[in-house]
């Protein structure tokens, strides 16, 4: 057995679709996908926008807005709620990958709202060897992100929200990569965003327009060693709109439409290795805004770095929903692309949402990846003890 190395351990327990070892530029096959690290943060961690083809920046507020868009939270229904999220990871590939999302969000008063999360990525148990396959031991890798949220509401349709975060990944358990000796990175990392809801009257019924925007996981950079490689962590630029209406008394459906941009540079040379991580000396900051007009292919492959979700909702009496989606990335930028499904029940008290992707390539490892979520309305909650 080969050894394991940090990176490469990372990239396929992760999912990242990227049939080659090294990142390759356009002169070579035509892909020059775009590797961060600990991608698990980009991860659709609940069932609802799951199953919009993760567009779920400018829908309706939910007690998991706060990884699409936490400033959604200032127009949410109830006074507080919490949510947890389970998903199987890479079911074609592996049986011990798992996403675990809490989340939670409590309202301080009429204008302010607090929010938080926790989510933990377990990478299951990996047999590390030596580079003359011997065992030099078992470890259980690990990420985990824990944040907080402050949500405003600034007008009565505008809100803004930041919320700061902790990120630490443990990919190897100390374990010696070669002769380089490891250890688990950390980050921190803060979101901005905004939200805009305004309830209009169209052909004699009640409508919504929505429109969001969330720049996650600004931060700093993560490294695994003592060394001078360090890795740009993912931060995203997610916009978004979304049109809700009934049709009814008891039918109400919405379409929402996202588009999604890392905010790193783009590989220029195919010497970046995914053993060795980026070589790029640029800060967090200067990536940002460099990735808008860094792509070897120019201004065309500056426009195939942004992913599309698009995604519609049916409730039937706010009781049930059906939901269907798609997600669309450029193929040399990782060709992902997907459909997705999914339902929810919701009571009283609880709601229970489920998803399910169905890729559009044959031997996808993400294919018939499923979703569970079990949210509480604790302000119902209250009310129905009293």
């Amino acid at each position: 057995m080969k050894k394991i190395t940090l990176i490469l351990t990372a990239i396929l327990c992760l999912g990242i679709i990227i049939p080659q070892t090294k990142a390759q530029t356009t002169s070579t096959t035509g892909a020059n996908t775009i590797t961060t690290g600990v991608p698990f943060l980009t991860i659709a961690p609940d069932s609802r926008a799951g199953a919009m083809g993760d567009a779920g920046v400018a829908t309706s507020p939910d007690v998991n807005s706060q990884h699409w868009n936490p400033a959604k939270y200032a127009f949410a229904e109830s006074e507080m709620g919490i949510a947890l999220s389970y998903t199987p990871w890479l079911r074609n590939l592996v049986s011990d990958i798992n996403l675990a999302y809490l989340v939670g969000y409590k309202r301080l008063d009429e204008n302010q709202t607090m929010s938080a999360s926790l989510r933990y990525f377990s990478l299951g148990d990996i047999s590390f060897m030596s580079e003359y396959g011997d065992p030099t031991g078992q470890q259980s890798p690990n990420e985990f992100a824990v944040d907080m949220g402050y949500t405003r509401l600034l007008s009565d349709n505008f809100s803004g929200a930041v919320a700061l975060r902790y990120i630490r990944s443990d990919l190897t358990g100390g374990q010696m990569v070669g002769s380089t000796e490891t250890h688990a990175g950390s980050s921190y990392a803060a979101d901005v965003a905004f939200y805009y809801q305004n309830q209009i009257r169209m052909n004699r019924k009640n409508s919504t327009i929505s429109a969001g925007i969330n720049i996650s996981n600004i931060g700093s950079k993560i490294s695994y060693t003592d060394g001078e490689t360090k890795d740009f962590i993912p931060t995203n630029l997610k916009l978004g709109v979304a049109y809700k209406t009934e049709m009814d008394k008891y039918n109400t459906v919405t379409f929402a439409f996202d588009i999604n941009k890392l905010l790193v540079p783009t590989p220029t040379t195919a010497s970046t290795d995914i053993v060795t991580g980026s070589t790029s000396s640029k800060s967090p900051i200067a990536g940002i805004f460099s990735s808008f007009s860094d792509a070897p292919g120019g201004m065309s492959e500056e426009f195939k770095e942004i992913n599309f979700s698009a995604g519609a909702e049916y409730w039937y009496n706010k009781q049930f929903a059906l939901r269907a989606g798609y997600y669309y990335e450029d193929a040399s930028k990782g060709n992902r692309k997907f459909f997705t499904a999914g339902a929810g029940l919701k009571m009283n008290v609880f709601a229970l949402d489920f998803s399910y992707l169905l890729p559009v390539a044959q031997n996808n490892p993400l294919a018939n990846t499923l979703r569970f979520t079990l949210s509480f309305d604790l302000e119902a909650f209250n009310k129905q003890r009293k």
